[in-house]
């Protein structure tokens, strides 16, 4: 699976194709500046830990986001000096999780 192919994006994805290399580069952005740690915690299920200076970058993310892909649950919380980001996806949608996860990966080590 490659993360550059929008080819893994669900067709019942609302985003119009012209905006998700935007969205893409958001969440690399997210990924590289306020990434801490990520956990996958169930096939259907990803943690991030995020710098808590990145709350209103990562609500104003996951509200667009949850509006255009409307099966993602994400769920945001203040969590011992970081923010807890609990992500989670349908099984049918396990493969938009898991290019998620490979972006974030190397969007911490970048």
């Amino acid at each position: 699976m490659t993360t550059d192919s929008q080819a893994w994006v669900p067709e019942s994805c609302t985003l119009p194709s012209g905006q998700r290399p935007l969205r893409l580069a958001e969440f690399d952005d997210l990924f590289a500046t306020a990434l801490l740690a990520q956990q996958r915690l169930s096939p259907t299920e990803l943690l991030w830990r995020l710098g808590p200076t990145a709350e209103a970058t990562a609500r104003d993310l996951i509200g667009r986001e949850s509006c255009c892909c409307s099966f993602f649950s994400f769920t945001l919380a203040a969590d011992t000096g970081t923010l807890r980001l609990d992500v989670r996806v349908p099984a049918a949608h396990v493969d938009v999780l898991d290019t998620l996860a490979l972006r974030a990966a190397a969007g911490m080590t970048a």
